[in-house]
């Protein structure tokens, strides 16, 4: 065992990729650098398949999973009760008719059957992991699809994002609480399946906070990176803003701010002044 390995180890996750070509560029430069070790593919977006051909030489270096969305996109294929006019609702829609039973489970099965196949047909072999867009793979109705094409397509050489956290220590990092705790709070249930399925999964999450910009982006990986225990996940969005995803997206500039500081030399000195390494979920 290397004195690297040895370490205490965090796994950085970069959702988004396949979002714009500047997102996915971003993404790819830092997993040339080992600054990432997976990424979640938005494989509805039109830009997947050039997206997916780029990223085809760096398979091997980090794991490639399916970032499955069901928000504010155009499906894959008709979507009559959750997109009837062919875009998919904002989240805070979506939780709502989720925690109140209005979701038709054929109809988003169906979909995230499509956001696979479009992986495979692409990237050329199946995911890693599963994700989702906003984190509704973890909502309910949402959670039994997407435990169901884990169990179907994947099996337990693939794991799932869990993003359940202590109450403890969200409010230690004091990086927005509220909305760290109403995540990991929606997750709970998907969490208890999981553990009783035994399907992989990360056992701390982190990397929730409002985008603004108010604490410096080094101050906020110190306190996501701390005290990191066993399969401790954060995720990043870092990228490259281009036109795409001014016109597509709120997250703008904050992502040009992450994409600067995981490049730079300031990560790893982070993380090797505390004794820490990047190392993926299950190496």
């Amino acid at each position: 065992m290397t004195r690297q390995s040895a370490l205490p180890a965090i796994t950085l996750c970069a959702d988004d990729y396949g979002f714009t070509p500047g997102v996915s560029h971003a993404i790819r430069m830092l997993i040339e650098q080992g600054r990432l070790q997976a990424t979640g593919c938005m494989t509805g977006s039109p830009f997947w398949p050039e997206a997916a051909r780029l990223l085809k030489p760096l398979d091997g270096k980090a794991d490639m999973g399916i970032h499955l969305t069901l928000t504010d996109h155009v499906p894959l294929g008709a979507m009559p009760n959750l997109a009837p006019k062919g875009r998919l609702p904002p989240i805070d829609q979506l939780v709502k008719r989720a925690v109140t039973g209005r979701l038709d489970r054929a109809e988003i099965a169906a979909e995230f059957e499509r956001q696979f196949d479009s992986f495979v047909a692409h990237f050329g072999r199946a995911p890693d992991f599963l994700d989702g867009h906003h984190h509704v793979h973890q909502l309910p109705v949402i959670g039994d699809v997407t435990l169901d094409l884990w169990r179907r397509r994947l099996g337990p050489d693939a794991w799932v994002r869990c993003c359940v956290e202590s109450a403890c220590a969200i409010a230690a990092r004091r990086i927005d609480p509220v909305r760290a705790l109403i995540i990991s709070t929606l997750g709970r249930g998907f969490r208890r399946r999981l553990r009783a399925e035994a399907v992989p999964h990360n056992t701390s999450f982190r990397g929730v906070y409002d985008f603004s910009g108010r604490v410096p982006f080094g101050e906020l990986f110190r306190r996501f990176t701390a005290n990191p225990g066993p399969r401790a996940l954060m995720m990043v969005h870092p990228g490259f803003v281009d036109d795409a995803l001014r016109a597509a997206d709120s997250l703008t500039d904050q992502r040009e701010v992450e994409f600067a500081f995981l490049s730079s030399d300031a990560c790893p000195l982070s993380l090797a002044d505390r004794g820490l390494s990047l190392k993926r979920l299950f190496p």
